[in-house]
């Protein structure tokens, strides 16, 4: 039986680092032992009794798959420290618990579902809570069932719990305390009327949106002592809900925010750790050899050795590693690197090459600029112009999160009326760009650019149709990529332009061609595919071009 003595040695292991530990374990630790110092004076006080109960509760509960299936769940040391944490520190004006949120990251196969399903359970059964509301949710209900059905297996295999609790179906009721404990899903027609004790919400990374968690949080208001908690694996979007929590983690551990409802902890590499390096595995593991099987992830971290492509999944998955998208391209340290200041007014004059992705009439179109460097140490100079329709930018924002009003606001975005992108707001731009720089040529997508490349052309500015295969974008694909590890790229910092470039995925041929694949990255990127087509026309005419400004043969244009 796991005791209070295991939660102590696992404290004095991460502090003596004989637990091999990465950074923000090492200050969950840290911030439990400041707050047995000074807790008392902010009304904070540890429960030594709370953890032994909730640890005695766990000798109830049996595993039901695997190895250790009918044996009795013994929670490892790592996962003594979080359930006694989070269960053992209370408030001292009404004795209820201190954390209200949590927060859990950890790599896969490292025991998530059965720690859940009991936490559950105890929520449920051990809080004695009267009429308590306790749900495992997940962006579908089917994915919810998965814990679900673990703890309605352990209640099944208890004869103490089954004493007390009912099963039908996919619900858990205890009618003396008429408390229940159900499943729940995104995906479900309606969630009015809850009123939620326990919320253990699975895989935060895979929500694409804030919704359920709203929900399940604005719904806790009328509880004594609510607990959302959320356990996850990693992700790869940066604007989502689960890296939201991840950075709060973060700030709560170094202590920039003090939140004394939050409980988080985050198992992964530190800065600068080597993925290859079997003795940081376990920063990221703490089941290592347990539930997770050191061969097992041998073989994996091979195979990501020998195929880039898988291995982003390692990281991601098995070292808990957040990743920008599942095939990584542009590595965000570096492109943030090249965050160079592009003044605008400076470059006047200049000769530029411009890119243009139409995209769809609905939302963001990119028309992009690149000035090539005027001597060896310069860099290329990239300048953005981003469209989206003005009644298109309340819903973006609302549905997937994506800050377009701050953008606007920031005038990183252009808005143009009614719900469809007006392509004569574009015109304009170029025109107004094609007056103020040495604008040589125009490269175009040209799918649903027909019209708008005819007025170019009409107007006398060079247009060049630029395929969107293989053959076309593998090679300036290869150079921006250069460029960009070379620090050779300056983009201002550009925050819509980071943005696409946080997203891009690119698909690889057999031939070892690459182009950016729209289809799979999981957000816009036509701001990349713009500044390819811009650095092909830009490269291929070499430092210091020559050649005359559109404007000395004809006036601007008027629209």
């Amino acid at each position: 039986m796991a005791t209070l003595d295991a939660f102590y040695r696992y404290v004095d292991g991460v502090s003596a680092g004989d637990i091999v530990a990465c950074r923000w374990v090492r200050l969950a630790v840290e911030r439990h032992q400041r707050d047995v110092k000074a807790g008392k004076r902010r009304g904070l006080y540890f429960d030594q009794g709370a953890v032994e109960r909730i640890l005695r509760f766990f000798t109830h509960l049996k595993h039901s798959k695997g190895e250790w299936a009918g044996q009795v769940f013994e929670p490892e040391p790592w996962e003594v420290f979080i359930l006694g944490t989070i269960f053992g520190w209370k408030r001292k004006e009404d004795d209820t618990r201190r954390f209200r949120t949590g927060y859990i990251e950890v790599a896969r196969k490292n025991g998530k579902s059965t720690l859940l399903a009991g936490t559950g359970l105890y929520l449920f059964f051990g809080d004695t809570e009267p009429g308590a509301e306790v749900y495992t949710a997940a962006t579908k209900k089917d994915q919810a069932k998965i814990t679900h059905s673990e703890s309605t297996r352990m209640v099944k295999a208890s004869p103490e719990l089954k004493r007390y609790i009912n099963i039908y179906r996919d619900n858990l009721h205890i009618e003396a305390t008429n408390a229940k404990y159900e499943p729940l899903g995104a995906n479900e027609d309606t969630m009015d009327g809850l009123n939620v004790h326990g919320a253990i919400v699975d895989e935060l990374h895979a929500h694409k949106t804030r919704s359920l968690w709203d929900v399940l949080e604005t719904a806790t208001g009328a509880r004594r002592q609510p607990l959302m908690l959320g356990i996850t694996t990693a992700g790869v979007d940066r604007l989502s809900l689960c890296y939201e929590q991840h950075e709060y983690t973060e700030k709560v551990l170094e202590r920039i925010i003090r939140d004394d409802s939050y409980f988080g902890i985050i198992y992964t590499l530190d800065k600068g750790d080597s993925w290859k390096d079997e003795a940081n595995w376990g920063k990221s593991n703490p089941n290592l050899g347990v539930s997770v099987k050191p061969d097992d992830l041998r073989r994996k971290a091979k195979r990501a050795a020998e195929m880039p492509s898988a291995l982003n999944a390692f990281l991601r998955l098995h070292l808990n590693v957040w990743t920008e998208s599942e095939v990584r391209w542009i590595d965000t340290d570096k492109w943030n690197a090249c965050s160079f200041p592009v003044d605008p007014e400076g470059l006047a004059g200049r000769q530029c090459y411009g890119g243009l992705d139409l995209s769809s009439t609905g939302d963001l179109t990119a028309w992009v600029l690149v000035f090539p460097p005027e001597t060896e140490d310069d860099p290329y100079q990239v300048l953005c112009r981003f469209f989206v329709p003005q009644e298109n930018i309340i819903e973006r924002v609302r549905k997937d999160r994506v800050p377009y009003d701050v953008w606007l606001r920031q005038g990183h975005i252009m808005a143009t009326p009614g719900n469809v992108i007006d392509y004569g707001y574009i015109l304009a731009q170029i025109d107004d760009d094609a007056q103020k720089y040495d604008l040589k040529e125009i490269a175009f997508d040209r799918y649903g650019a027909t019209k708008i490349v005819q007025e170019l052309s009409n107007a006398g500015l060079v247009v060049v149709q630029f395929g969107q295969g293989f053959i076309s974008m593998s090679p300036p694909t290869k150079e921006l990529e250069r460029l960009i590890l070379l620090g050779k790229i300056a983009h201002g910092g550009n925050p819509v332009l980071s943005w696409n470039a946080s997203n891009v995925m690119v698909r690889v041929d057999p031939a070892g061609l690459v182009k950016p694949d729209k289809s799979k990255s999981r957000e816009k990127i036509d701001g990349i595919v713009s500044l390819i087509m811009a650095l092909d026309r830009a490269t291929r005419h070499g430092q210091g071009g020559t050649g005359p400004s559109v404007y000395e043969e004809r006036e601007p244009l008027s629209f």
